[in-house]
């Protein structure tokens, strides 16, 4: 048996990955279509990690569920200081 001490990396290709931004787009929309306030649930979601804030119509749950909270809050942040400048 060999060992092997070097990192590999593993990659999926996945031509339907979206980034951080339009999926929060997607998921508003979906929010708004559905009736509901899109910052409030989104909030909810992010404060709780409770997917149920978010509905399932256009596959927005599926969707946000990809990324991570921490990825969302960074994104956001990032975006709203950067805007600043």
């Amino acid at each position: 048996m060999t060992s092997n001490d070097h990192t590999v990396r593993f990659s999926v290709d996945n031509n339907e990955a979206h980034n951080v931004e339009d999926t929060l787009k997607i998921v508003y929309k979906a929010l708004e279509e559905k009736g509901y306030n899109p910052i409030n649930q989104i909030v909810g979601y992010l404060l709780s990690g409770d997917p149920a804030y978010i509905p399932r119509h256009n596959d927005a749950r599926n969707l946000i569920k990809r990324h991570e909270r921490d990825e969302i809050l960074d994104e956001l942040v990032t975006k709203y200081l950067e805007s600043d400048k």
